[in-house]
């Protein structure tokens, strides 16, 4: 049976040269499956700029000013610039390599550097799909504190919906997700390109400014009648556990920039795929300007009180006139942003799956729901965001990130400079090798430093 197979944006780019052939070696039976879902390529730069920033914002924002908070200004300033080169590095292996093996999805072109069809390579292909639901089902558990509120030391601090309607049943988390899900992510996520997103993703992006927008605002009244100081500039290591704590930043900082998965199927869509490194430019140009105005505003704001959730924070009296009226301002533009951000990550978790399913629009529907469910029941049985955040972030934020691109660009430098690349081979394995060291090492330590901070806790010891 002959299946109709999608051009990827690389295939469009070579189809006329008949240099362009795979620079990998071929995984036909892989290959087949690796189908996106329909034929398109009207996108425009502006759209897939707002697809980008959309998917890149994300939650990322919320944990950032307690992130900076432990490293202070001048050290997260560094960090945030860091982690936003490395990200474009690891971006650009991806494009680079996927042009060679004309894979549509990230999981594609790390299963053409390793193999498609043993079980090793199986367990690397899976893995880096894991991410997509972990992530996907964060999203929809911060809406869902966002609404009915969240458990923080104790004190449970009350959502949107908790504190317009009271605590009844349906101002539970479970009946709102539910709600949700129903009249807000359905309706979206029934679309099959990524591009029909492009109205909401650019809400998503102006609800994130909105929220950003409002928090400088209020923290530029407040220092202006001297009611707050500025943050410190250095962090100040009072013991050794206080500067093994700093490395656990490192990996929420990069869980703020995963992308990753969404580049190529966005690039696949594109009217002119050369375009996508100037997208990915300027939407981490962008994302990084935006982090570190939020990071700033946050941390100066609230101080030594910031919370893990720095919405939390906003659900008492900010010190100015109006101040009800803001934090439900800056909750619900928040709240909206993350539910327009759902879909488009949704739509590159669905693509990833059809890369081990054969793919018909008989089954697009009954996947769909399944996924969905799964998701829903995610987001309900999962305590606290914090319990996903504190081991996904180390784990497979640092794979995805930086360890996978990083390997696959150790497992097919030597193929690209043989093949008559203009490509620094030393270069690229040099900078592969510190990216992986990196991860290992920042991850290593975040986990250790969470798994002792909950064994400290439950002993009641205080570090």
């Amino acid at each position: 049976m002959k299946m109709n197979i999608m051009p990827s944006f690389s295939d469009r780019k070579h189809r006329r040269s008949p240099r362009g052939e795979a620079l990998l070696p071929q995984k036909q039976a892989y290959r087949v499956l690796e189908t996106p879902e329909v034929s398109f390529n009207g996108a425009s730069t502006s759209r897939a700029i707002f697809n980008l920033l959309t998917t890149v914002v994300g939650a990322g924002i919320m944990a950032l000013p307690a992130t900076v908070n432990q490293l202070d200004l001048i050290p997260s300033l560094f960090v945030i610039i860091f982690v936003y080169m490395l990200t474009g590095s690891s971006i650009d292996k991806i494009l680079r390599f996927s042009r060679a093996s004309k894979s549509a999805t990230y999981s594609g072109v790390a299963a053409d550097a390793f193999g498609g069809t043993d079980r090793n390579t199986f367990r690397i292909k899976l893995r880096g799909k894991t991410s997509c639901p972990s992530i996907t089902s964060e999203f929809e558990l911060i809406a869902g504190d966002v609404l009915s509120g969240t458990w923080e030391d104790g004190f449970h601090h009350k959502g949107v919906m908790e504190e317009w309607f009271g605590e009844h049943w349906s101002t539970t988390r479970s009946a709102l997700l539910m709600f949700t899900t129903l009249f807000v992510f359905a309706p979206l996520i029934s679309f099959k390109r990524i591009d029909s997103l492009r109205y909401t993703s650019a809400l998503s992006v102006g609800f994130a400014i909105v929220f950003v927008a409002i928090t400088a605002g209020v923290t530029i009244v407040k220092l202006m009648k001297g009611k707050i100081e500025m943050h410190r500039l250095m962090p100040k290591l009072e013991n050794q556990a206080s500067f093994w704590k700093l490395f656990t930043t490192v990996p929420v900082l990069v869980t703020a920039y995963i992308c990753h998965h969404n580049v190529l199927p966005i690039a696949n869509e594109l009217r002119d795929p050369t375009q996508m490194k100037l997208i990915v430019r300027k939407s981490l140009m962008f994302c990084s300007s935006l982090y570190i105005a939020t990071s700033f505003f946050g941390v100066v704001l609230f101080g030594k009180h910031i919370l893990d959730d720095v919405l939390a924070n906003f659900d008492g009296d900010l010190g100015i006139p109006y101040s009800s009226l803001l934090d439900d301002l800056i909750r619900v533009s928040y709240g909206l942003h993350l539910m327009l951000v759902f879909p488009i990550v949704f739509s590159s978790l669905r693509l990833n799956v059809e890369v081990l399913i054969a793919f018909s629009e008989k089954r697009f529907f009954s996947m769909t729901v399944a996924l969905m469910g799964f998701i829903f029941m995610g987001a309900n049985f999962i305590p606290s965001i914090w319990d996903a955040f504190q081991f996904t972030d180390a784990t497979v934020a640092a794979c995805v990130g930086s360890i996978f691109p990083a390997a696959i660009t150790l497992r097919l430098a030597t193929g690209f400079f043989m093949q008559g690349h203009q490509w620094n081979c030393n270069k690229e394995r040099l900078i592969s090798w510190m990216m992986i060291f990196l991860a290992v090492s920042t991850s290593t330590v975040a986990v250790t430093s969470d798994i002792y901070g909950i064994l400290t806790v439950d002993k009641g010891v205080i570090t």
